[in-house]
């Protein structure tokens, strides 16, 4: 814990991991607050999943483009603008009651205009401490964000059920402003440029280890995404499922600090999927709340380490003008991912019942292993090596407080 300590000792590193977390913590809402009113309006999983499909694909195409204009307008622009028009397309699916198809566009439109937070967080973290924390630093980030999904589902239940579906929605979008206000009025944003990449967009992708980050992290997330929707269908949008699903987070918080240490090998990747496949595998066979919660918490433990690895893997073999659209090509496929887990999920459950969705979230898990081993060759090894980006061949600009 003494590394952690040091980290957060740091000037600035203890604050921009608390203004992002609060920044991006209504993302820990939106999904679970979007599946149960657009299911409570249309009495179906299906067309909940159809929507958050729809919110996902957009924040997909949105992730590599917004975090490459950060290269050219700079970041504070780029957050402003995707700020305002994501609380307006998610305030419109809140407050009126649409067709399914009308859900699906605004959804759209909300999800192309999600704030590239993520992106511009570990962008920065580079620039603030030394090569020799950066690893442990994209272990802390990934452990403290399961923060987000141990109190955002137990928040969004618990407002949804004993408020209304639109408070559950508006609850997030209000903290999204307030949040994203705080990390964009950060001075860090304006001392660190992202230099404009001389290279076309997607040019990153032709670097195996971004392409091994985007495919794992696709299946993980649509793990998650599958259990998300098989827990909310198994307890009927009850509060057992905020705390069924922050057991989840718990066991990858718990996870991610015990693991943060430990120098990532080629094969590190694929350790802790199998972990993460080996839980989900466990809870798909009884969904007893007590196995269930306790094959979650174990699944659990793997996932921020994961993540870990994911962030410092990209990080190690991109230059620093590319890392904001690495990470945002890494972040399309986690959304790609959410929007296939939670669409898989939802036919399953209206087809063949709750296990269904534990299944899928076996199965996605069991790929991200197989493909997390067969992308070994191409992970780097960073034992005795830091994660920082590659230089660039030309200064990176540095601007004044």
């Amino acid at each position: 814990m003494s590394t952690y300590q040091d980290l957060l000792k740091s000037p600035g590193v203890a604050r921009i991991i608390l203004a992002q977390l609060t920044a991006r913590f209504p993302f820990g809402m939106l999904s679970l607050a979007l599946l149960l009113h657009v299911q409570q309006v249309h009495d179906s999983y299906g067309a909940a999943g159809l929507v958050l499909a729809a919110a996902s694909i957009g924040q997909s195409i949105s992730g590599p483009l917004t975090s490459r204009w950060m290269g050219i307008w700079g970041m504070r622009r780029v957050l402003i603008l995707t700020t305002a028009v994501c609380m307006l397309a998610l305030s419109t699916v809140a407050l009126f009651e649409l067709p399914v198809v009308a859900y699906m566009v605004v959804a759209f439109i909300g999800g192309l205009s999600t704030p590239p937070i993520q992106p511009a967080v570990r962008t920065i973290y580079p620039k603030m401490v030394s090569s020799r924390q950066l690893t442990p630093l994209f272990s802390l980030d990934a452990s403290a964000q399961e923060i987000i999904w141990v109190l955002g589902p137990v928040v969004t239940v618990f407002i949804s059920t004993q408020v209304s579906t639109v408070a559950g929605i508006m609850t997030a979008v209000v903290m999204m402003v307030a949040g994203g206000s705080w990390f964009i009025s950060l001075p860090e944003l304006g001392q660190v440029r992202i230099p404009r990449s001389r290279r076309r967009m997607g040019a990153v992708l032709t670097r195996p280890s971004v392409v091994v980050a985007t495919v794992v992290g696709f299946l993980l997330v649509g793990a998650c995404a599958a259990v998300e929707a098989g827990v909310v269908a198994l307890y009927d949008h009850g509060l057992e499922s905020g705390i069924v699903l922050a057991i989840f987070s718990v066991g990858s918080l718990i996870g991610g600090l015990s693991m943060g240490h430990i120098p990532i090998s080629p094969w590190s990747l694929a350790k802790r999927m199998l972990i993460v496949a080996g839980g989900l595998g466990i809870a798909s066979i009884w969904l007893n709340i007590w196995w269930l919660g306790a094959a979650l918490f174990v699944a659990g433990v793997g996932i921020a380490p994961a993540l870990a690895v994911l962030f410092a893997m990209v990080s190690a073999t991109v230059k620093f003008s590319e890392t904001a659209e690495a990470y945002g090509w890494v972040g399309t496929g986690q959304l790609i991912g959410a929007a296939l887990g939670s669409a898989v999920a939802g036919f399953l459950i209206d087809g063949v019942g709750e296990t269904g969705a534990f299944l899928a979230a076996a199965g996605f898990a069991v790929a991200g292993f197989i493909a997390a081993a067969i992308g070994s060759r191409w992970s780097p090894d960073l034992r005795g090596r830091d994660a920082s980006p590659i230089p660039d061949t030309e200064p990176v600009p540095v601007q004044g407080r």
